[in-house]
């Protein structure tokens, strides 16, 4: 299973020559926020990153962990077969896991009720943050991986993620306590090398998401404003942010960091 991943020139042309893929331009559109390009942006610079480290193989089975009603792997890999797991059993009537390619198991990602090599690639976005015993999840996960597989995996950087990022959105956003407690997250997240400290393996590739640029409209999206107050606001600053989303490599720093790591 060592194949090519996509490049970030390919990302860049929007070339799409992976045949497990849905092309770039069309996942993006599958943005599942209302609003993709003011409210959601930040979704789309997440779908973006995920897109460029995903490796270029028609899987015939995908295991989501903790994808309850978004089902991102699913739009990502449209012909595979897709099996989210989620603590929460309300997800099993999500329209997403309702698709003729997608079942859904309510389980522990720390307990997976799956034989050993059962998937050819396990997803984790934004979900490691949220479970205590993430070591546990991590070691599940190649567990149930074939031979060669691997794991796509997307986490907020604990290094530089802010929320809000800049003291002067302070009193418009919520404290980053409540953010927390709201989102259910256990821990800020990894710096990429505190993933590395966690895998087995090295990390095949990663990109960033959501730059010091960018952020802007992240926050102002999740601000207690009301919501035409924060859409025209976006909407103001949209060739900013647009710029700023074109301008960035997934080297750069970012306030996010999806990866990949293969068995």
């Amino acid at each position: 299973m060592n194949s090519p991943i996509q490049t970030t020139e390919d990302i860049i042309s929007g070339k799409n020559t992976l045949p497990g893929k849905k092309p770039l331009g069309k996942f993006l559109a599958c943005n599942p926020f209302p609003n993709p390009l003011t409210l959601g942006f930040f979704y789309r610079e997440k779908m973006r990153a995920i897109y460029t480290i995903s490796p270029n193989i028609s899987f015939e089975s995908i295991l989501e962990v903790g994808g309850g009603q978004g089902g991102l792997t699913a739009l990502l890999y449209p012909n595979a077969n897709i099996t989210n797991l989620d603590l929460d059993p309300k997800f099993a009537q999500a329209a997403c896991n309702q698709a003729p390619n997608v079942k859904f198991v309510c389980g522990d990602a720390t307990q997976l009720p799956f034989a050993d090599e059962s998937f050819d690639a396990v997803t984790m976005f934004d979900v490691l943050e949220h479970i205590p015993n993430d070591g546990e999840a991590i070691a599940e996960a190649f567990r149930v991986l074939k031979p060669g597989g691997y794991l796509l995996v997307s986490t907020p950087d604990q290094s530089t993620w802010r929320f809000p990022y800049y003291s002067i959105f302070k009193p418009i956003c919520p404290l980053e306590a409540e953010v927390m407690a709201e989102w259910g997250h256990v821990r800020r997240g990894y710096t990429l090398e505190n993933l590395k400290m966690l895998m087995p393996v090295p990390c095949q590739q990663y990109a960033t998401f959501i730059n010091a640029i960018t952020v802007i409209n992240h926050d102002i999206a999740f601000s207690k404003l009301p919501f035409t107050l924060r859409f025209v606001l976006l909407l103001a600053i949209s060739p900013i942010t647009w710029i700023a989303y074109w301008l960035h490599r997934p080297t750069k720093s970012g306030t996010e960091t999806a990866s990949c790591w293969q068995k």
